[in-house]
């Protein structure tokens, strides 16, 4: 019996070592399933959610950049319709503008090449600028001859009592070819077109500039304006006058006078210096005349609905032939001289430029006296007038024949500017 038993159990022995390779193996085999099996969903959950989230990105990044395009061309389109609205209206004073910077331009090249450094200004008392033209030779030295010192005579005047006094003129408009022939005056009325052949023949060296150098260089008494001079352009002429006095003069006293009336410069300096502690004044002849909306009339007022009914009068400003403003109102011109709107009148212009400031009109009629008898009346009776001029020709009618005899008769004599005290 023992033997048997030994014998039967030896035989399934030798098949062991076979079952637990075969177990093993199988059971490696199947862990290798289950582990494939339950790690391929979530790789692919995974992978598919972070694929997922970067279309998400792509989109929003593509969402953000239409936006920034969308909004962007809303801007563009804002600014073209502004632009349309508004360029139309600029245009014009664009082109001006355009002129007015390239003859500045030219004079500081000028300057710059003479090697000067800038000038500091010079303190005076008054600087008075006599419009004039380039067909007015012969009243300038009618006004020479009477009551504007020459020579030495003038320089000792700004010296001594610190008075300047200037012609003031700026440059001809001259079309010399077919082309340009269509481009009328005044500058307001001008095609875009004739600024290019206005920029060139004002600031060219014409045959009237060069003879208003000429004069200059033997006088010495001219002060040379960048502006194209037109009847129509007086209330430009006005604003540059200011602004290159200021520029040029630290004055108390800035005076515009027209080169057909009489002036005593003594009368005018103490009548100033009655002033001198007002900040802000506008001193003249004040008058209120009616608004013109009549056309081919000499002071048409082509703005005239900016006025009220037909029939009203204009507000209150001193008449044109001569007017003082003190130096805070000059510089005010100076400063904001490109929105200062511009009337057909330039006296109009002038008290159109203060009105809402805080300003006192001084109503001053020795300022506008007649021609004699009136002026020489008022001499007599030691009532010297500062200005004279007839009313009817809105200076001395025929000034270049009459102006000494006025001068004979109202004037205050040739020692009073020099004995005055101010």
């Amino acid at each position: 019996m023992k033997g048997r038993v030994t014998t039967k159990a030896s035989a399934p022995a030798k098949w062991i070592p076979f079952l637990c390779v075969f177990c093993f193996a199988l059971g490696i085999l199947f862990s290798n399933r289950l582990w494939d099996s339950s790690a391929e969903p979530n790789g692919q959950q995974l992978l598919s959610q972070r694929r997922h989230e970067q279309e998400l990105q792509v989109i929003d990044d593509d969402s953000t950049t239409n936006k920034k395009l969308s909004q962007n061309k809303d801007v563009m389109d804002e600014v073209l319709k502004t632009h349309e609205v508004i360029q139309p209206t600029r245009s014009l004073d664009k082109s001006i503008a355009v002129l007015q910077t390239h003859l500045a331009s030219k004079s500081s090249q000028e300057t710059s090449l003479k090697g000067s450094a800038p000038v500091p200004r010079q303190k005076v008392f008054m600087v008075i600028g006599i419009n004039t033209a380039f067909s007015s030779r012969k009243r300038r030295d009618s006004v020479r001859e009477t009551w504007m010192p020459q020579g030495e005579k003038l320089v000792q005047l700004e010296r001594e009592k610190g008075i300047i006094v200037r012609f003031m003129i700026g440059h001809r408009l001259d079309f010399e070819d077919e082309e340009s022939r269509d481009c009328p005056l005044p500058l307001s009325s001008l095609p875009s077109h004739c600024f290019l052949f206005l920029s060139l023949s004002a600031t060219s060296n014409s045959i009237l500039d060069r003879a208003i150098d000429s004069e200059d260089a033997q006088h010495k008494d001219f002060l040379r304006l960048e502006h194209v001079e037109g009847y129509h352009e007086l209330s430009a002429k006005t604003k540059i006058f200011f602004s290159t006095a200021v520029a040029k003069w630290d004055a108390e006293f800035y005076v515009k006078v027209d080169d057909d009336v009489h002036v005593n410069l003594g009368m005018l300096a103490s009548t100033l210096a009655r002033h001198r502690s007002k900040p802000r004044v506008y001193i003249g002849c004040m008058k209120s005349g009616p608004v013109l909306s009549q056309k081919n009339v000499k002071y048409h007022e082509p703005e005239y609905w900016k006025f009220g009914e037909e029939g009203n009068k204009y507000f209150r400003h001193a008449t044109g032939q001569i007017y003082a403003i003190s130096k805070e109102l000059a510089t005010y011109i100076s400063l904001n001289q490109p929105i200062l709107h511009k009337y057909a009148n330039e006296d109009v212009s002038l008290g159109a430029w203060f009105i809402g400031l805080e300003v006192e009109h001084i109503d001053d009629h020795s300022m506008c006296c007649g021609t004699p008898p009136d002026c020489a009346w008022k001499a007599q009776a030691g009532d010297v007038c500062i200005a004279s001029f007839d009313w009817s020709c809105s200076g001395i009618c025929k000034s270049v024949e009459r102006i000494k005899f006025v001068h004979e008769k109202c004037g205050e004599g040739d020692g009073s500017v020099w004995s005055a005290v101010f």
